[in-house]
């Protein structure tokens, strides 16, 4: 399923490359949001109802659609309010990712099936509304959106781009270990949710430090999608924790480069431009993770066509 979900993101991402950023200029962003919250509430009761493979899928692109319009458009919206919200914003969606994870796996842990844990997590697409609608303050007044067709000449889409395309948890579910206190299923819930761990810490680190080098975290991340390759194919790493260790650090990287990106953004961007920066920017991180899942697929393929390498040495 998370192939499917990395691979759907193409076409989409290529429609919108010219629409999306000045779509989300328009004064009021509720009907987007509303939008938003709509096909993420329709995503999670298809993906739980579902009696066809095909069903799942279409809940899956449902679902990241409204992923996709909530990233560009909330970004995109955060340029109105105070610098600061940046990194905020990045915390939130990091602890988000860790709560979703954490909700599932321990769920699935107390032996409610897949399709009942998520007709449980349909109360996020709520709370989603909940805290636009309800708790948000609107800014007091709309900032400039005197926006151009000029390309961002910048190495931020270039970095997104990059960090995206070196994401090597497409390799997580290829990781195995035998003889365990969690079955293969649950190795990867947790893996997962490992990851969101590091990715929540390094987004909200970013009023304690900055990391200007961002390009140095995509190197760190290609040296981690290097070890996973190698890992699933040689099965060489003694103990789960140290998998744990290394997930967490990807985390830290991931998060790290995308609240720092926009950190920068933020504080060296021109108001009026702003907006439809942040906005432009979250397709070169659709494009990364589109790759990386077209990559994905035959050389998840091809790794499981290899004879199973038997793990030899365990602690």
């Amino acid at each position: 399923m998370s192939e499917i979900e990395e691979k759907r993101k193409t076409t989409p991402a290529k429609e919108t490359e010219n629409i999306a950023p000045g779509a989300v200029q328009t004064p009021d962003v509720g009907p987007v949001s509303c939008s938003a919250v709509i096909f993420s509430a329709a995503g999670f009761l298809l993906v739980a109802m579902a009696c066809f493979e095909w069903m799942a899928i279409l809940g899956v692109v449902i679902t990241s659609v409204s992923c996709g319009i909530g990233d560009a458009t909330f970004l995109g919206y955060s340029s109105k309010f105070n610098k600061n919200v940046v990194s905020t914003w990045s915390s939130g969606a990091g602890a988000a990712g860790v709560i979703g994870s954490v909700s599932y796996a321990t769920l699935t842990e107390l032996k409610l099936s897949p399709s009942e844990t998520m007709l449980v997590m349909v109360i996020f697409p709520f709370l989603e509304a909940m805290s636009f609608w309800v708790l948000l303050r609107k800014p007091q007044r709309a900032a400039a959106s005197a926006i151009t067709g000029a390309l961002i000449e910048d190495q931020k889409p270039l970095i997104g781009f990059a960090q995206k395309f070196a994401y090597p948890r497409t390799l997580f579910e290829l990781v195995l270990f035998k003889n365990i206190f969690l079955d293969k299923a649950s190795q990867y819930r947790w893996l997962n949710v490992a990851y969101r761990i590091g990715e929540f810490v390094a987004r909200s680190s970013v009023n304690l430090c900055q990391f200007p080098k961002i390009w140095l975290m995509v190197v760190f991340q290609f040296m981690n999608l290097a070890y996973f390759f190698t890992e699933v194919t040689f099965c060489y790493t003694p103990s789960i924790w140290i998998t744990f260790t290394i997930i967490v650090w990807e985390g830290l990287l991931g998060g790290g480069a995308y609240v720092n990106t926009f950190y920068r953004m933020s504080h060296e961007i021109p108001p009026a431009r702003l907006e439809f920066a942040m906005s432009t920017v979250v397709q070169a991180d659709a494009y990364g993770i589109a790759l990386a899942g077209f990559l994905a697929m035959p050389v998840h393929n091809a790794i499981c066509s290899l004879p199973v390498a038997e793990r030899t040495i365990e602690w």
